[in-house]
């Protein structure tokens, strides 16, 4: 083995046993809904050395990275054996996403990467890129992958190599290794945002969607849908209602989507979402949580105003500025709660909390007015009531 051969695989694997092993703490004292965690849990440095590597000196002599990952983010989420499983995109240099299972022993740090990623089978109209799975055990005994299929836009004109369309495709599993493929999801609009409900509703499978007219904007679409479908292993959405509304105004005026399964909860099914806006770096991508009733899961009970998290310090820079996206949660048995949200499409981080400091906060923060003179008149009350302590 030549000493530079030696030297490089060393140093790399050295830098790579330092980070998939770092102790992760929180940033205290926080805001008291949640507390943040100092260091992402994924980036694309946690992509394993024998993903991104040749460890052949023969064929790989200087040592050269031959598959180079870009980013690690949007990730499903979910409790499984024991373990903390993240159902991770993962970018490649050449624009490409798939799916990689990473696991950890207390959800915070010391994620690694299974050794292969998920192989997902394709259905006859070949997936260009998939992204985005929300994870979802359903009390039918599968685990659902709902994710983003994307494929060039067949009506586009020549020469035009951008324009896309977007359908939710569907897989299930019983091990998160060996994946079965269902007929993507057949709607009448495009769909990218599509999350299945835990549970049977009047003995059908319930859908959060987000109707949108073209591949980025949504239109018409009016914010988070809700359908029912007889039979996910041919899913069709033939009637669909908005259940959380977009607004003019609000963190949530351009487009809005559901991000994980809701959690549930004593008091309703606790959903966390995203919202976006326009401004002029562009679009803002949010997170934002709202309750719906328990018993009727497309029934809106609270929802605070503004947003839960935004981007902060260097959550702001990365492939996609000033953008937060969460598909993915965890409610332990204690009730604690692992937010996994990305930034800027290119690593993953946690903030903790529990499930009763986030019902506290969505049916005790006042909901938006929906003006000025609405959130000063919020404002003025609290202040009188801290006064007169």
């Amino acid at each position: 083995m030549s000493n530079l051969f030696k030297q490089r695989l060393e140093a790399v694997t050295a830098e790579y046993e330092q980070l998939v092993t770092s102790r992760n703490e929180p940033i205290l004292p926080g805001n008291g809904i949640f507390e943040r965690y100092k260091n992402p849990v994924l980036t694309a440095s946690h992509a394993p050395v024998f993903w991104r590597y040749d460890m052949d000196e023969e064929t790989n002599p200087y040592f050269m990275e031959r598959f180079g990952i870009e980013g690690a983010f949007n990730a499903g989420a979910m409790k499984w054996n024991g373990k903390y499983i993240l159902a991770v995109r993962v970018e490649g240099y050449d624009r490409k996403s798939f799916f990689a299972i990473a696991e950890s022993p207390n959800g915070v740090d010391n994620f690694r990467f299974w050794n292969y990623p998920m192989t997902m089978p394709e259905t006859e109209d070949e997936d260009v890129n998939i992204y985005d799975m929300r994870l979802t055990n359903h009390e039918d005994g599968w685990i659902y992958g709902v994710f983003c299929t994307e494929r060039k836009d067949p009506n586009a004109q020549a020469g035009d190599l951008s324009s896309a369309v977007a359908a939710a495709g569907i897989a299930r599993t019983k091990d998160l290794i060996n994946w079965e493929r269902l007929p993507d999801l057949k709607t009448k609009s495009q769909q990218r945002n599509v999350v299945l409900h835990p549970e049977f509703v009047d003995g059908k499978y319930a859908l959060y969607t987000r109707p949108q007219d073209g591949f980025i904007d949504a239109g018409s679409g009016g914010g988070i849908g809700w359908a029912l479908v007889d039979d996910i292993t041919n899913a069709e959405i033939k009637e669909e209602k908005i259940i959380n509304y977009r607004h003019y105004h609000t963190i949530k005026e351009l487009k809005n989507g559901e991000g994980p399964h809701p959690i549930k909860t004593p008091r309703g099914w606790l959903h966390l979402a995203h919202g976006v806006r326009a401004c002029a770096a562009g679009l803002r991508y949010v997170l934002y949580l709202y309750v719906t009733d328990l018993h009727q899961p497309d029934k809106l009970i609270a929802e605070p105003a503004g947003h839960l998290m935004a981007p902060i310090g260097t959550e702001r820079v990365g492939d996609v500025s000033n953008v937060l996206f969460t598909n993915g949660w965890i409610a332990d048995d204690d009730d604690t709660v692992y937010l996994y949200y990305a930034s800027c499409d290119t690593r993953m981080h946690v903030a903790v909390s529990s499930v009763d400091r986030l019902l506290d906060y969505c049916f005790n923060t006042a909901p938006d007015g929906y003006r000025s003179a609405a959130s000063v008149d919020t404002l003025s009350k609290i202040i009188e009531k801290n006064l007169k302590k």
